[in-house]
């Protein structure tokens, strides 16, 4: 799609209302698109920018879509059900459905990085979802993201009360693997991007930050960035699920978040194919010390994304889109 052959295009926000939805929604006011916002509370639905969507009713996916020239995807669940994978990818069918017959120039997914190891299922079904959306017609760009830095996300959440609260910090085997934590506004101007990509099928991207580190020497840095130097006891022998509840006791994580989240970090989180930086050429993912002490300033904030950063974000994505 080129941004130049309209000056405004329709574009179907799902997750709106999420930890990346509200930073997507506040950037994409400086661009050409002409955001329709969806949601599962009916309520909200009736207001002006909003349309009712549920992805467990597909009746409800072909109006939200209508008229749209591309949509965003960022509908995702963790939860303790045994079934939530299968709905996901019900989901997912019923969407890529729905876009194919409304006419849809282009997806963009934000999933999550294929592990080097066994993956979890979380991140298998998140895998899944960004396979069933680029099979179709409608040109869909998978963006696979890690950990990413930035108040109001679960797993920054998740990190950052644990950094916060405990004088020692015990480190399972797990926090000896490695990702590459990004910071939410490089995130947001992915998603932008991809937006007009000159793709003519379906692609997917890895979505790093700049540096490489082990989960505990992320964990480790906040905790310093806080002020703080807690003392750090390796005891490998701690298993994913005591960590769990670990985690679930002294965060804001419910065990069901925590679960999954550590199931997710068994294994090395390193990018496997094209960085969407490297296939941009003309931006840089922000250094990481930069990202947490945003992160930690927005926290403090009475609501995210904060006009700083908001203002940030939207001189980043002028003109993108």
């Amino acid at each position: 799609m080129n941004p130049d052959q309209a000056t405004s295009r329709r574009l179907l926000l799902t997750g709106a209302t999420g930890f990346v939805g509200r930073h997507l929604d506040a950037a994409l006011a400086e661009t050409s698109w002409d955001v329709v916002r969806a949601t599962r509370n009916p309520k909200m639905a009736s207001q002006p920018g909003w349309v009712y969507l549920d992805v467990s009713d597909p009746s409800s996916i072909g109006p939200a879509i209508a008229g749209c020239d591309a949509a965003v995807y960022l509908i995702h669940s963790i939860d303790d059900s045994k079934d939530y994978p299968a709905r996901e990818a019900r989901g997912a069918e019923a969407f890529l459905a729905a876009a194919e017959r409304a006419g849809v120039h282009r997806i963009v997914y934000l999933g999550g990085v294929a592990p080097k190891g066994k993956a979890s299922r979380h991140l298998l079904s998140r895998l899944h979802t960004g396979e069933i959306l680029r099979s179709g017609t409608v040109s869909t760009i998978e963006l696979r993201c890690g950990l990413i830095i930035g108040a109001g996300g679960s797993s920054w959440m998740m990190v950052r009360d644990l950094a916060a609260r405990l004088p020692a910090m015990l480190l399972p085997r797990w926090l000896q693997y490695s990702s590459w934590p990004v910071w939410i506004e490089d995130v947001v101007l992915a998603i932008v991007r991809a937006l007009d990509l000159p793709e003519q099928g379906s692609a997917w991207y890895d979505v790093p930050g700049q540096e490489r580190m082990t989960h505990a020497n992320f964990l480790s840095r906040i905790a310093k960035s806080m002020g703080k130097d807690p003392r750090l006891i390796g005891v490998p022998v701690i298993t994913p699920r005591l960590s769990s509840y670990w985690i679930a006791l002294v965060t804001r994580a419910s065990l069901a978040l925590a679960q999954e989240l550590v199931q997710g970090l068994q294994s090395d989180l390193d990018p496997s194919g094209e960085s969407i930086w490297d296939r941009l050429g003309d931006e840089n993912p922000t250094e990481f010390q930069t990202s947490v002490y945003q992160a930690l300033e927005d926290e403090t904030a009475p609501n995210t994304p904060t006009p700083k950063l908001v203002s940030r974000m939207r001189a980043r994505v002028k003109g993108r889109g």
